[in-house]
């Protein structure tokens, strides 16, 4: 018998733990960070009425065995004039009943409200973490990429999801590249140039840095596929927390006559830690934190951006020079990179030429509400 419960982040949070064992490769979310995240109060999601959603949990003889978020953005809708759900944070064991009545849940609610479609994963972030993996499964995630059990695709086409919107992340062995393959013409004169200048993300600038990425990342992405622009308390909520794990070596906003024009986030890869502590803070977390700070050899790009005015000058070419040189430099030995959608040719190409190779397919999985 399958009891489904709604809006109980301590039994969602236990789900993973209880249906993935410890050899899967998947990462939990810190405990802290699912709460507050999962928590209409403090999430501005909700307070600012950009957006709504309930959390269901399925309990089999009291046991959670799954959960799912059922969301409606409406700020999303608005802009993009269309009239979808997004179903989120789904996992559960590899059971057909369990993933009907999680399903079904989210379906119902979303339906009730007026949607007429349903996609997902969509975990309400503004680090875009989408999607559910369709191959790659052997490979660990990085910090801001989805990790799914390869049984998660087959319970989606069983209750009549279909693939969408196909994504690739990416890995880049650090000390097999040469940096410098990245520079032609434009990106050599970029660098060159004393009009443009290299500032850090370090703890004393953070704030400042920080509002600088949102507004070129809001610029730079305007015209993608379902983007919507993060307010500042958005986007201070879900990304302030970099501040504590941001290592200044590897970031870079480029202001141009002093004007913010680009930006690459790039921090110290947390899953190893986040991993080993289960996704929770306990007594020898500080110890542990330091030790990870001192031997992790791993990082990533959570995103890159170039405001639209500056685009096709050379700058993120010229960017990523700097900063895969500076990771090196820094002993850092792999760099992880998320998403980029199979529509975005021109970031595909810079991967190839930064000489990454795929790790993870994804796809987003949708359904009609309408029948």
């Amino acid at each position: 018998m399958i009891e489904i419960v709604s809006n109980d982040r301590r039994k969602a949070f236990a789900v993973t733990g209880a249906v993935y064992g410890a050899d899967s490769a998947y990462v939990p979310p810190m405990w802290s960070d699912f709460d507050r995240m999962l928590d209409p109060a403090r999430n501005p999601l909700v307070k600012n009425g950009h957006g709504r959603f309930e959390l269901f949990v399925a309990l089999r003889d009291g046991v959670p065995v799954g959960r799912i978020v059922a969301a409606i953005h409406d700020a999303s809708n608005i802009r993009h004039g269309t009239n979808r759900a997004q179903f989120g944070y789904f996992d559960c064991a590899d059971d057909p009943e369990v993933a009907q009545a999680l399903l079904g849940a989210a379906e119902g609610w979303a339906r009730s409200r007026g949607m007429s479609e349903i996609t997902g994963n969509f975990n309400l972030t503004a680090m875009q973490q989408i999607g559910i993996m369709t191959a790659g499964f052997e490979h660990a995630p990085y910090t801001d990429m989805l990790w799914t059990p390869p049984h998660l695709v087959g319970l989606l086409e069983a209750n009549g999801y279909a693939r969408i919107f196909p994504m690739t992340t990416f890995e880049i062995a650090l000390p097999a590249i040469d940096p410098t393959l990245l520079l032609g013409p434009k990106q050599q004169e970029v660098l060159a140039d004393p009009d443009y200048r290299w500032m850090p993300i370090d703890r004393r600038d953070f704030e400042a840095r920080l509002e600088e990425s949102r507004l070129i990342l809001n610029d730079g992405f305007d015209g993608n596929p379902m983007f919507v622009p993060p307010t500042q308390e958005e986007y201070r909520f879900q990304a302030g927390d970099m501040m504590w794990v941001i290592d200044k070596r590897i970031s870079t906003v480029v202001h141009h006559k002093g004007e913010p024009i680009g930006a690459i986030i790039a921090i110290p890869d947390l899953n190893p830690l986040v991993k080993a502590v289960g996704g929770r803070l306990g007594p020898g977390f500080p110890l542990r934190f330091l030790w990870h700070r001192w031997t992790n050899k791993r990082a990533v790009i959570v995103y890159q951006s170039v405001s639209r005015a500056a685009h096709n000058r050379g700058i993120n070419g010229a960017m990523l020079f700097k900063v895969a040189t500076a990771l090196k430099a820094a002993g850092y030995t792999t760099l992880g990179g998320t998403w980029i959608a199979d529509v975005n040719g021109p970031s595909l190409r810079q991967a190839q030429k930064a000489g990454a190779r795929p790790l993870h397919r994804l796809h987003l999985f949708a359904k009609s509400l309408s029948a």
